[in-house]
């Protein structure tokens, strides 16, 4: 740690180091669990349905996960955490003491070493999940040592392999029962997550090359698996003592640029199939009353959205647990600001909250931010959990997964328990001598919510195809979606390029801020597959007779042509890309969209605010923007002050 003056900084280190930025059960939840109840609670297990029941890949239509068939799959899934570690840090990691709650994953799946890989499942069968959330660590992924013995006790063919080959054998067995498996990258080094760990970025303790290539490791190594559906990026990006995360700022803490980057090298160099899963940001600030601190969870995405190079792959995630808040880390003593937690909240108070932070990706729809929402991470303490707010918090949570009809894995599946007793969160424990317990055994106060949860109705069954919206964002840097483009040598050198993903069209365009909306509404693909582009800087395609932006510079498409993407030097206008439909999809008659002064939108346009705090023009949904005007005259910077917006034929 390098010195300052003041203690400020001393003050952040120790309340950093003592606050859990991430849901982990608190103190209380850990407590011994009580002894069964003879009383029987009003739930059983969900009828069991076939998991296996659906046809890989999945992708996204606006807010649903649908299969290959176009049906939606909502992921009910868990947790099954361990191979991203379990060790807490300090003292020797064979000692089952130095981990979290005792329990000793030994760097692979938790429990292992009591129970089968094939009894594990079954469990999670019966308990009514479709999937998994597999998390990892980097670590492990180079991690030559083989496991200990003791570690896969109760699965012998695994003895000398390792932690990877373990996992390898986990996502096999998991995937040929039917169940989805999502690729998680829960922390950099081996150990238990989340504080001041080491783990904070996707690039705490590694650099963000060397995560990169694992993920395309990960993902090219279960690229044949088609069971194998989801790559979630990173787990609870949060602050270091000195820095936080950002979303946006094109530096090295920034959490946006680093997952879209990702996100399109994964879907264009690894397995184009695998669902995109980006969390929002865990937490920012300095966790003191007095100064700013928050969890901004998806927030964020609402200025500043993903567009991949693929559209429908794009999921959006968030975690919430009742010990946590909008503003409060999850600490208790010192590190505990005065913020209310999540369970302090009313029920329409939590409702608005946990809309505003990320379920208005999914609500809101036709925006550049739709997507669907997997609550990732949510859960809470069993047995011995007996806080009437604790109990209340995840009832209502839970009811309005179901009001939401969201998508969610429960954290963590898989426990250890002595004698009934033991960390209660998990939904299903063994015991040293492999009896299983489960939350439909009579004494669990969570069974009724979770049957509910599970056999909730919701959307099913097929899912029409939706108009996507997209950003295009080159604040930083290229920010080419096109496959096509991408393949193909530099149109504008030197220039910061923004381009459509193929089957999209531009529609929209900020005068200042560099921001682009495109959309496949009312048209779908456009681009002629056997029609080539053409980079336009001059006014040669400008009809004489008709100049729709008189005294302003106009890049104007040739007619047959419509613009898929532009470029910027500065925020000044460089060229505009210009893409071939198919003879008599495109019409000629046209209007000029001016923007200088103003939005000018439209009054039901969609696609949202894609530039906000700056004016925007947009073309209408029945219509494809032909040409962008600016003028070089003084006090302008040549922003694009005007769209040329021609009917679909």
């Amino acid at each position: 740690m390098v010195p300052v003056r003041g203690s400020l900084v001393s003050t952040l280190a120790a309340v950093l180091l003592l606050s859990p930025l991430t849901p982990s059960p608190e103190a209380g939840a850990m407590a011994p669990a009580g002894q069964r109840s003879a009383v029987e609670v009003s739930a059983s297990p969900p009828v069991s349905g076939a998991a296996q029941d659906w046809t890989p890949p999945l992708s996204t239509r606006g807010r649903w996960i649908v299969d290959a068939d176009g049906d939606r799959f909502r992921l009910r899934s868990g947790n099954w955490h361990g191979a991203s570690g379990t060790w807490n840090g300090s003292g020797d990691p064979a000692d089952d003491a130095n981990h979290h709650a005792g329990e000793n994953s030994g760097r692979i799946p938790l429990g292992l070493d009591r129970a089968s890989i094939a009894e594990i499942i079954a469990g999670f069968r019966e308990i009514g999940i479709n999937s998994v959330r597999l998390p990892f660590s980097n670590e492990m992924i180079h991690d030559s040592r083989p496991v200990t013995d003791d570690a896969v006790a109760a699965n012998p063919s695994l003895r000398g392999r390792t932690p990877l080959q373990v996992y390898d054998a986990v996502v096999g067995e998991l995937t040929a029962a039917g169940l989805a498996v999502i690729l998680n990258n829960h922390t950099n080094t081996t150990r238990w997550c989340c504080g001041v760990d080491g783990n904070e970025r996707w690039n705490a303790s590694r650099s963000t090359e060397a995560w990169e290539n694992d993920w395309l490791f990960m993902a090219r190594r279960y690229k044949d698996n088609q069971r194998v559906v989801g790559a979630d990026l990173y787990n609870e990006v949060r602050r270091t003592v000195w820095d936080d995360p950002n979303w946006g700022l094109g530096d090295d803490h920034d959490w946006f640029a680093a997952s879209q980057r990702v996100g399109d090298r994964i879907l264009t160099e690894a397995d184009r199939d695998l669902l995109i899963i980006v969390e929002g940001i865990n937490w920012t600030g300095i966790p003191v009353d007095g100064f700013a601190h928050e969890r901004p969870t998806l927030e964020p995405a609402r200025r500043l959205s993903h567009t991949l190079v693929d559209s429908g792959k794009l999921v959006y995630s968030a975690h919430f647990y009742d010990y946590t808040g909008p503003h409060h880390t999850g600490a208790t003593g010192t590190g505990e600001t005065s913020d209310p937690r999540y369970r302090d909240l009313s029920p329409t108070e939590l409702i608005a909250v946990l809309n505003r932070q990320a379920f208005f990706v999914t609500a809101e729809q036709d925006r550049h931010f739709t997507a669907p929402v997997w609550i990732s991470e949510f859960g809470v303490g069993g047995r011995d959990e007996t806080g009437a707010k604790q109990r209340a918090w995840f009832e209502n949570f839970v009811d309005h997964l179901i009001r939401t009809d969201a998508d969610f894995a429960y954290w963590p599946l898989v426990g250890w328990h002595e004698d009934r007793k033991g960390n209660g969160w998990a939904l299903l424990h063994w015991d040293a001598e492999g009896n299983r317990m489960g939350p439909y055994d009579g004494d669990d106060w969570r069974a009724s919510a979770w049957t509910r949860l599970i056999e909730a109705g919701g959307r099913s069954g097929p899912v029409a195809p939706v108009a996507d919206w997209s950003m295009l964002s080159p604040d930083h840097g290229d920010f080419v979606q096109s496959r096509r483009m991408r393949a193909l040598p530099d149109w504008d050198s030197g220039a910061r390029k923004a381009v459509c993903p193929d089957g999209q069209r531009l529609l929209g365009l900020s005068h200042t801020g560099n921001r682009g909306l495109c959309s496949d509404v009312a048209a779908g693909a456009l681009w002629d597959p056997a029609g080539g582009h053409e980079v336009v800087v001059d006014e040669r395609y400008v009809t004489p007779g008709r100049d729709w932006a008189s005294g302003y510079t106009k890049l104007q498409c040739p007619d047959g042509r419509f613009l898929i993407g532009y470029s910027v030097r500065g925020s000044a206008v460089s060229a505009a890309l210009c893409a071939t439909a198919p003879a008599g999809r495109l019409g000629t008659s046209g209007r000029t969209v001016w923007f200088d002064r103003g939005d000018s939108r439209g009054s039901a346009t969609k696609g949202g605010d894609f530039a906000y705090g700056h004016y925007k023009g947009q073309c209408a949904d029945d219509e494809y923007a032909a040409g962008v005007a600016y003028t070089g005259r003084v006090g302008s910077s040549r922003t694009p002050d005007a769209l040329y917006c021609r009917k679909l034929s």
